[in-house]
């Protein structure tokens, strides 16, 4: 991609209501732009970053069996008054009516939808366990927004939900996606608490935040020091002491970016899906949720990977592989360069703007590419190769420049 053709402006000045440090540059290097209040657009450089994101988050889900499908954001309230939740969801749901007075809801989850879904497709115990999700917008009716995406009014999510012939079945399965989540936020190069928690207005028995330790974070989060045990504030009455070992509790700040449930039979109940079992009897499915929020796993990693000239990106989201500034008065050997990281197989962002080389330079440090690599009259033609969590440069001539590459993993 040339950089002069990229939908693209950098912002010196950081926006006034910009409180986080993932809102700030985000937005001054143009990877998202808000339209109202909790509402964003992500732009070119986003989006690469995102699809790169979702691309990682299903790998992992289709790892542990899951079949992807996509469910109506716009979903009928007979389904939530099914479930009681119509007018007991917090946040409250974003309500309308059709021309014909019939209401809706714009989904802030999808349980109610994927349990009426099961409740027809499902009849025998032969058919389980499966496992079903889904990355899709979401709706959230907040009374307050802040952190860019940390807390927003429309959202993308993964959810999956998993249907079981009993408890034991679910409880192993909870197992391996908490294994599956795990590996996200590793590949993503986040390091997560895993905390006990409440379940809210999404209910079931059981269920654990994936917390991403951040002074940004709204939620606190009680570790031990002794048996690093960690626990929602809210979801512990004792405030200071470990339940499992006695420890003291540390109290930190984090950002929630995934929860998962154990919902029984909460659903299946309320909405009569059930299933034959082995013995010809009559039963209510077993049902896990698991969501993860692709905003937040961004705004995370910007939390986590910035220094004061912008954002460094971990190579495994990275928008482009590499980011190629030609500051040498040669563009014919610059161009032949160019083609030649692109037939290699590189995603290639190619700053052949007619801008100084300081604007250029100050650009490349503000989007953040973990890789920079770049071209001028003081190299003679060969190529400085520079990390941008790293300020040690080397050199390398055109003809060995792939091996390089290659030998560093890209």
């Amino acid at each position: 991609m040339r950089q002069s053709r990229l939908f693209y402006r950098s912002l010196k000045e950081t926006p006034k209501e910009a409180k986080t440090v993932s809102h700030q540059l985000l937005v001054r290097a143009s990877f998202i732009d808000q339209i109202a209040a909790g509402i964003w657009t992500f732009l070119p450089l986003g989006l690469k970053v995102y699809a790169k994101i979702e691309n990682i988050i299903r790998e992992e889900m289709n790892a542990i069996g899951g079949q992807e499908i996509l469910m109506s954001a716009l979903q009928p309230a007979e389904l939530w008054q099914k479930s009681g939740r119509w007018n007991k969801m917090e946040p409250p749901l974003f309500k309308l009516k059709d021309q014909h007075g019939k209401d809706y809801a714009l989904g802030s989850t999808h349980e109610e939808v994927i349990t009426d879904l099961i409740s027809r497709f499902i009849t025998s115990y032969k058919q389980l366990p499966l496992y079903l999700y889904q990355i899709q917008n979401k709706f959230r009716n907040e009374t307050r927004v802040a952190g860019g995406l940390l807390r927003v009014r429309e959202f993308m999510m993964k959810d999956l939900y998993s249907f079981h012939e009993n408890a034991e079945d679910l409880d192993e399965y909870y197992q391996r996606v908490l294994s599956a989540y795990k590996n996200i936020f590793r590949r993503c190069d986040l390091e997560v608490v895993v905390v006990q928690a409440l379940s809210g207005t999404i209910g079931g028995s059981y269920c654990h935040e994936f917390m991403c330790l951040s002074p940004s974070g709204e939620d606190k989060v009680l570790i031990c020091s002794k048996c690093h045990t960690a626990v929602n504030l809210e979801a512990t009455e004792d405030k200071t002491k470990c339940s499992a070992c006695g420890g003291q509790l540390v109290i930190h700040d984090g950002i929630e970016a995934a929860h998962i449930f154990k919902l029984g039979q909460n659903y299946s109940e309320k909405m009569k899906a059930t299933f034959i079992d082995k013995n010809g009897h009559k039963q209510f499915i077993q049902m896990g949720c698991y969501g993860i929020g692709l905003g937040r796993i961004m705004a995370s990693i910007v939390e986590k990977n910035h220094d004061q000239d912008g954002l460094i990106w971990p190579k495994s989201v990275n928008p482009y592989d590499i980011h190629f500034l030609n500051l040498s008065k040669n563009k014919g050997k610059a161009e032949e360069i160019y083609q030649l990281l692109k037939s290699a197989g590189f995603e290639v962002l190619y700053d052949e703007r007619e801008v100084s080389s300081s604007v250029k330079l100050k650009d490349a440090d503000l989007i953040g590419i973990s890789l920079r690599l770049l071209i001028s009259d003081k190299t003679k033609g060969d190529l400085e190769l520079k990390y941008r969590n790293n300020r040690t440069v080397k050199l390398v001539s055109q003809k060995d420049i792939i091996n390089e590459l290659k030998k560093n993993g890209y």
